[in-house]
């Protein structure tokens, strides 16, 4: 092996390992990966080793630490109106958020935190930017904890001042490195927007925040593109032992929002690295709660509501699937078990393709099938499935907690 690829190091968080399609020596040089590596994604059973950072606490949900990956999201609400702020967290709760974001660019955002909080019971972090006392006075409402970007607070002063509040009342900050928001002298120094000068905000801000003897601290590093994004996050991890916040920002629409976050969060992860997620969607924030369990669940780090396996649909599909599985998906968006079902289009393979699946169902010509384990156990009308498969939901779920009809 010659040229780039003896030139390539394991340790090189920017290093990309493609799998070879053909014999090493017909390949591109850059397409080269080590047959070991291959053998053992061959080999062995995936598994996520964490690496080990240090755990804070916002509100009561332990973050870092070798804690449960915390799922998040942020409020699209005006943080002044009370009642839609409450019903917002309320519906991301019932999806699974674990700790909430709102942002306070006034004083009357910060007025309605300590409402807020009355009429919540999971934890909120205020979102905030260039003014310090807007973070001051959210913490004096009630807010668990603070997002700030030390480099548009202001001086030196702002900030201690930021943070001498943040240890009276026992909460802790995040420090919150976007590419759009960098140092101008760090900016000069890189030559733009890289993941090393993102590394240097953050570890610029994490030495200050330290220097007044605060460390319940935890960090993000977030650009709008999935590459630069993860090898920051990976030369941060290096570099500090913080419990590390993971997400994507801007990462746009529901289709391009998923796919970036997918691949940027979930490559994140499968290298150990995060301690709570945050995926960043134009949508309903409920949207971005829901993708950040798919994620956890597709890496086998967390289990949480149904896993439902259904077909792409081929001609032999001869009823509306797509539907189904989005009628079925609705109903089941608050549910917390982690039943496996498949929801299948051909009654010929569907059993046998989804025989790991606990409960399913399939359909053609009018008549549809309910199966466990791969095995059928019950044939009724075609209109039926989702009727029949949601009330095998219910009573797999009754069962499964020990409760009888």
């Amino acid at each position: 092996m010659s040229g780039v690829r003896n030139k390539v190091k394991e340790s090189d968080p920017s290093a990309l390992y493609l799998i070879p399609h053909g014999p090493s020596d017909q390949l591109p040089e850059t397409s080269y990966q080590k047959p070991e590596i291959i053998k053992e994604c061959c080999d062995m059973p995936f598994i996520v080793k964490r690496k080990k950072t240090r755990q804070i606490r916002v509100g009561d949900v332990p973050v870092g630490g070798g804690a449960l990956i915390a799922v998040q999201s942020m409020t699209n609400t005006p943080t002044s109106d009370v009642s839609a702020t409450v019903s917002q967290i309320e519906r991301l709760q019932s999806a699974g958020c674990e700790i909430v974001r709102v942002a306070v660019p006034d004083g009357q955002a910060v007025d309605a935190i300590s409402a807020i909080k009355e009429k919540i019971t999971i934890p909120l972090i205020a979102d905030i930017h260039f003014d310090h006392r807007l973070a001051i006075a959210a913490a004096r409402a009630g807010a668990d904890g603070l997002r700030i970007n030390p480099g548009n607070i202001g001086s030196h002063k702002n900030v201690k001042a930021v943070v001498d509040c943040a240890k009276d009342v026992d909460i802790s900050i995040r420090i919150g490195v976007n590419s759009g928001s960098l140092e101008k002298d760090i900016l000069e120094k890189h030559n733009g927007v890289t993941a090393e000068a993102m590394v240097e905000s953050a570890m610029r801000h994490i030495e200050l925040l330290k220097s007044f003897d605060f460390h319940q601290i935890k960090v993000s590093l977030k650009a709008s593109d999935v590459a630069r994004t993860v090898e920051a996050y990976r030369r941060l991890s290096v570099e500090t032992d913080l419990p590390l916040h993971v997400g994507v920002t801007e990462a746009g629409s529901l289709y391009s929002g998923i796919v970036k976050s997918a691949l940027g969060i979930g490559t994140l992860l499968a290298d150990g690295i995060g301690d709570t997620i945050r995926v960043s969607l134009t949508r309903d924030p409920v949207e971005e709660v829901r993708v950040g369990y798919e994620i956890l669940k597709a890496l086998g780090i967390r289990q949480r509501g149904p896993e439902i396996i259904s077909c792409p649909t081929c001609g032999r599909c001869n009823i509306e699937l797509f539907d189904i599985v989005e009628q079925v998906e609705k109903v089941l968006l608050t549910t917390s078990s982690t039943i496996k079902i498949a929801i299948m289009g051909c009654m010929v393979n569907g059993p046998g393709e989804a025989r790991e699946a606990d409960i399913g169902i399939a359909g053609g010509d009018g008549t549809g099938i309910l199966f466990r384990k791969g095995k059928v156990v019950k044939k009724f009308p075609q209109e039926k499935l989702v009727e029949v498969l949601l009330k095998e939901v219910e009573a797999y779920e009754r069962n499964s907690h020990g409760l009888k009809d």
